[in-house]
Parts: structure tokens; C-alpha cells; sequence
């Protein structure tokens, strides 16, 4: 699978990564053999970056992970991680004692001396503008705690403070067909700052894939269940924001834009590896099939310009009054 660099960092990404949120916690049960499977899946397709967080399953995912990459050392993959969010969600909390403690932990879940890549979770907006959370940020990166680092953001002015800041790798947004607003400043600013994207959520919580009804049921355990008006978390999380039986309805029109070979969620993804300045695009995975499907999309032809002004008018009608004030 090709590779993209992420940023300034030195480091490179399969243009389809693995998100593992799924392999944690709030998307319903995922068991181990089950999370290795999905692991392996990806693997074997080509990926080669795996996004995971401190607080997916409390550390489950990124035990997973050291779990499967523990016996195969000669297995090349880069692995992100993500803190912030054991604590209240208050700007003094992202100080260094803080991080130093939450990179010990996930180093010991991970099974590593050094992190690839640590991203800042989603930070309240004062985090970004003080200068104290960088420099410390810096010296995780001196201590060799970690190689690098980037913030996962919910909004585009969220990341275009990170992306203002010198030595941020990449940025972490949500990205996709019924998420568009990122395209207009965001992506042409990482460009310019050489700064990665990492584009999280493209499936819209699943609904991109085309497989959902106003009639579905999730689990109760699942964020598709508990999240649609932001009760736990940032709303953009679930669904990318858009009202459920609104998304159903405008899935129906995207799935129905799929040029022949393609499924949805293939769409999906091979419009957001085509968007400039998208360093790799993280799908999560329930199992080994959807693992190996959205990798395929990697490998898929060039979508024609009619799909891309197909997808534009539809998010027009039907998806940006509900995002773009927002997010």
C-alpha cells in the first residue's frame, strides 16, 4: 500500500490506517481473539499506521495492540496513541507531571520504551493557545519519551491553532463525505505548515457505508446508542454530527453514487485519500472482512469528477446546515 509522510515528522503512514476504538470500548463487545483478528486483517492488507488512545477500553486497545505486534518483531508498524481525557476536561490539566504520567502508562500498555506518535485528545479550546502545554510537549519529544506528537481536534479553528504550531507532526480531524468544512482551510494549511492529517471518523459512525436504517438498533454500550446528542462526548463523534434519520436518508443518495466495483464505504474512503494533504485516512473495523475492504480502497482506480461534484451537491443539500456552524 502506498505511503504518505506525516508531515514534518520523518515518519510515513499507509493512506488507509486502522482506527482501534472499536477494539477498546463504545461500539459495542469486540472480543480479544476477535481484536487480534482485526489486527492481523489490516496487516496483511498493507496498513501499516494503527491509531488507538489511553482511554479505548481504559487501555484495552492499546494493549491489543502490543499483544499482536508482540510476536511479530518484524512486523513495520506505527502506532499512535492519544491522552488527555483520564482527567476533567479543565486547561490546568495538561501540564507535564500529567503527561509525563499518562505516557508511562500507555509506554507500559504498549510494551515501548518510546511512542511513535502522542496526540493531545480532543483538548478544551484554552489548551491551544498557551505556550507551556507545547514546551511540554517538547520535552517528552527531548526525554525520548515519545517521537512526536500532533492534537486530535474536534473543530477546524482547533486545528488551525495546532497547525500554527512549529513542531506539531499532524493533526487528527474528522473528515469525510458529510464532513466537509476541513477542506476549505484546514487541509491548505497543513499543506503549507508540513503538517500531517489524519482523517478519523470517515465513515460517519458507519453510516457512510450504507448498511443502516431509520429501524437499525445498536447496543446500549454503544456511542451510536448513547452519543447522538452528545450525552458523553463531543457530538461530531457520532455520525460526524448529522441527525441519524437526516443521515440514513442522504446515505441512501451517497451509496448510490458508488462508481461499479466500489461499495459505499469504499467511496467513502477513496474521496478522502484523494483529497490533498490527507496523510491517512483511519477506519475503524469489527472484523477481519471490513479490515480487508476498506485497505482495498487504497487500491481502487481514481474517482471521475462527476462522483466528487455528485458528492459536493448532496452534502450541500442535505448535510452542511447541520455541521458547518458547528464543527
Amino acid at each position: 500500500m502506498d505511503e504518505r509522510a506525516i508531515g514534518r515528522s520523518g515518519q510515513w503512514a499507509s493512506v488507509v490506517g486502522l482506527g482501534t476504538w472499536q477494539l477498546g470500548a463504545d461500539w459495542g463487545d469486540v472480543a480479544d481473539k476477535d481484536a487480534s483478528a482485526v489486527l492481523e486483517a489490516a496487516a496483511e492488507s498493507g496498513v501499516t499506521f494503527f491509531d488507538t488512545a489511553d482511554v479505548y477500553g481504559d487501555g484495552r486497545s492499546e494493549r491489543a495492540i502490543a499483544a499482536f505486534l508482540g510476536g511479530r518483531p518484524d512486523l513495520h508498524v506505527l502506532v499512535a496513541t492519544k491522552m488527555g481525557r483520564r482527567v476533567e476536561q479543565l486547561p490546568e490539566n495538561y501540564v507535564l507531571d500529567n503527561f509525563r504520567a499518562w505516557n508511562d502508562r500507555s509506554r507500559r500498555n504498549l510494551g515501548v520504551d518510546r511512542i511513535d506518535l502522542v496526540q493531545l485528545h480532543c483538548p478544551p479550546d484554552p489548551v491551544y493557545s498557551g505556550d507551556a502545554v507545547w514546551d511540554a510537549l517538547d520535552t517528552l519529544v527531548e526525554e525520548e519519551r515519545i517521537a512526536a506528537y500532533g492534537v486530535s481536534v474536534e473543530t477546524c479553528a482547533q486545528a488551525l491553532a495546532a497547525i500554527a504550531r512549529p513542531n506539531v507532526a499532524g493533526v487528527q480531524i474528522v473528515l469525510n463525505p458529510f464532513r466537509m468544512k476541513p477542506l476549505r482551510e484546514v487541509l491548505p494549511a497543513a499543506r503549507a505548515a508540513g503538517v500531517g492529517v489524519i482523517a478519523r471518523v470517515p465513515l460517519a459512525s458507519g453510516l457512510l457505508s450504507g448498511k443502516y436504517t431509520e429501524d437499525t438498533v445498536f447496543a446500549a454500550d454503544d456511542h451510536r446508542t448513547f452519543n447522538r446528542h452528545g450525552e458523553a462526548f463531543d457530538q461530531g463523534e457520532t455520525f460526524s454530527g448529522v441527525d441519524y434519520g437526516t443521515g440514513v436518508e442522504a446515505a441512501a443518495e451517497f451509496a448510490a453514487l458508488a462508481p461499479e466495483g466500489y461499495t459505499p464505504a469504499q467511496l467513502a474512503l477513496r474521496w478522502i485519500i484523494e483529497q490533498e494533504g490527507v496523510t491517512t485516512v483511519i477506519p475503524g473495523a469489527r472484523d477481519p472482512g471490513q479490515a480487508r475492504a476498506n485497505a482495498a480502497a487504497a487500491k481502487l482506480p481514481p474517482l471521475p469528477p462527476r462522483t466528487f461534484t455528485a458528492i459536493r451537491d448532496l452534502y450541500e443539500r442535505r448535510i452542511a446546515e447541520q455541521v458547518e456552524d458547528r464543527w
